[in-house]
């Protein structure tokens, strides 16, 4: 777990289309020895909704961790 990513914290603000939006990926160990990646997203200013997606190892997680954020900063989203 030492060896995990830190979290993503992303956010999308645009004035003229009234959007102010964050979006965050971190990794988490579950009590089974699987990691899981927590998605939450949501207006800024709100408790947002989440979703968490279960791996057997760090690796996959990671990956998929960094192909999430990458779709995200490609819709406008910055850390």
């Amino acid at each position: 777990m030492n060896n995990a990513p830190d979290p993503v914290f992303l956010r999308r603000i645009d004035g003229a289309r009234n959007m102010a939006r964050f979006y965050v990926l971190s990794l988490q160990p579950t009590l089974f020895g699987e990691m899981s990646l927590v998605r939450l997203w949501g207006r800024i200013g709100t408790r947002g909704r989440q979703k968490v997606h279960f791996f057997e190892d760090c690796r996959q997680a990671a990956s998929e961790q960094s192909r999430l954020a990458g779709r995200k900063i490609k819709r406008g989203y910055m850390s």
